[in-house]
């Protein structure tokens, strides 16, 4: 279901910001005409595009960890819509360009939120020195994952259920799968830690 409706938002967020650069485009060159003929083709796939933008939105942020990044995007996002309808409404290039900007930015925004840095704490390195995958699991793994692997947000699988080996785990902790992004900054040695906390604890549990 997540995994659909991630999609499902990327195809759509894709198309509306399509949508408003050609909108953007012809305003700011003064091609009134087209303008208007591209405005009336679109509008109900524009309210279509809109409904599902929001509604899938909504539905992944209850998805995942609420981050300050993430609050900016949607601001941005909810400022953005209303000065477009006012800017070609109007006419008014100024609003149009300043609302397609914002439209950009909360784009990059999205493509940033898809990156996962390693979080490392001191705890991470046990008193001999070794990693401790413990301390990773929890701080990179279990918000999606949970403590026993069996938490599933936002499409994690129930890695109490896995059959792959250490080594295809930590391939995927380095390299991404799915839905889920590579951890960057996670060394082999550390990714190796962790496939070997969750198969000697939550694997098969």
């Amino acid at each position: 279901m997540y995994q659909v409706l991630l999609k499902t938002h990327y195809v759509v967020v894709s198309l509306f910001f399509l949508i408003y650069l050609i909108k953007t485009v012809l305003l700011l060159l003064n091609k009134n005409e087209p303008l208007a003929k591209l405005s009336k083709a679109v509008k109900v796939p524009e309210m279509i595009i809109s409904f599902l933008f929001l509604a899938t939105g909504i539905y992944l942020m209850t998805q995942v960890e609420i981050k300050p990044l993430l609050t900016i995007k949607v601001t941005i996002v909810l400022l953005s819509i209303p000065l477009a309808i006012i800017g070609f409404k109007k006419a008014n290039k100024a609003l149009a360009l300043i609302s397609f900007l914002l439209i950009t930015a909360a784009f990059g925004m999205g493509e940033m939120l898809k990156k996962t840095k390693v979080v490392v704490s001191e705890k991470a390195v046990n008193a001999d020195g070794s990693i401790n995958g413990q301390e990773l699991y929890t701080a990179n793994c279990s918000t999606c994952h949970g403590n026993d692997g069996k938490l599933k947000m936002a499409g994690a699988f129930d890695l109490s259920l896995t059959q792959l080996s250490n080594d295809s785990m930590a391939a995927i902790m380095l390299q991404g799968r799915n839905t889920m992004s590579p951890i960057a900054g996670l060394s082999a040695e550390q990714a190796q830690a962790v496939a070997q906390y969750v198969s000697q604890n939550i694997k098969g549990k």
